[in-house]
């Protein structure tokens, strides 16, 4: 079922954002995300809105006591690059913001290495108000770089995950999980499972299309969240890489709710009758 709802968004400083049935500042916007953040991770306390409607959704886990939530953005004929890779910006100010706040809300922010050698992503929160995520690459074979942004030393935690036997020449102040593999792959469970070993129980897995998909494939998102912008690309990289079906009726059929971000589009899609349990994040003592 498809619940059509407004989502106000924070735009630039020189315009207002509108609501449901008002128009608010900026500021207002900002000083509202503040107190949810802030409550967000409080379990005593009950969600403010405008946000709780969206985000509320990624504060328990419906299967286990972890949150997996996957997130992509592309075109409306589903592409998230060109075919020479060229990615920024499909999305516009509105998900951009919608993305820099699903980082601020969890624990850890999940990238392939395809994605971090083609785009160098800094992977921390800016445009919105709220913690840095610990920050994790993929990267089985150990090719990215020790100067990665992702691995740039500012205070939050950083992993590499790798497969068994690969060598890596990472800085000592990052994290290196060495994990099975098989045929080159590290299975999505076994990555989680070890995120979660470490204390890390809300995860976003944030790109890129082969990744999440991968992740969607073994039944490992609780939720995914898709931004359609407003434009046409004709060709391009896939969103999602799946294996074929011979059927329309064979395609995977989920919960959907859609919200308006200025003129842009989110889908967010419950996952969570298929996702596989994992386990529980180990607390600190």
């Amino acid at each position: 079922m498809v619940e059509p709802v407004y989502m106000p968004l924070v735009k630039s400083d020189a315009h207002s954002v509108v609501g449901r049935n008002h128009c608010v500042s900026d500021a207002a916007h900002s000083d509202s995300w503040a107190e949810f953040a802030d409550a967000f991770r409080d379990p005593s306390r009950s969600l403010p809105p405008p946000w709780d409607n969206i985000f509320g959704p990624l504060r328990r886990g419906a299967v286990d006591d972890l949150v997996v939530v996957g997130q992509i953005g592309q075109s409306v004929d589903g592409r998230i690059a060109t075919a020479s890779g060229h990615s920024r910006y499909i999305n516009g100010p509105a998900g951009l913001a919608h993305l820099h706040r699903l980082r601020s809300l969890v624990d850890a922010v999940l990238v392939g290495v395809g994605t971090a050698l083609a785009d160098d992503p800094q992977l921390t929160v800016r445009h919105v108000s709220g913690p840095h995520p610990a920050r994790v690459v993929l990267d089985p074979k150990g090719r990215l770089a020790a100067c990665a942004r992702l691995f740039g030393c500012d205070g939050v935690r950083r992993f590499a995950i790798v497969a068994e036997g690969a060598t890596c020449a990472f800085n000592a102040d990052v994290e290196v999980l060495s994990l099975p593999a098989t045929d080159g792959r590290i299975a999505p469970r076994a990555i989680i499972a070890a995120l979660a070993e470490r204390g890390l129980r809300r995860i976003l897995v944030e790109g890129g299309a082969e990744t999440v998909s991968c992740f969607l494939r073994h039944g490992c998102l609780d939720r995914l969240h898709v931004i359609v912008a407003p434009i046409i690309m004709g060709s391009g990289r896939p969103g999602f890489v799946l294996p074929p079906i011979e059927r329309a009726d064979q395609a995977l059929r989920v919960s959907t709710r859609t919200f308006q971000l200025d003129d842009e589009i989110l889908f967010d899609c419950d996952l969570s009758a298929q996702r596989e349990p994992i386990g529980c994040a180990k607390k600190s003592t």
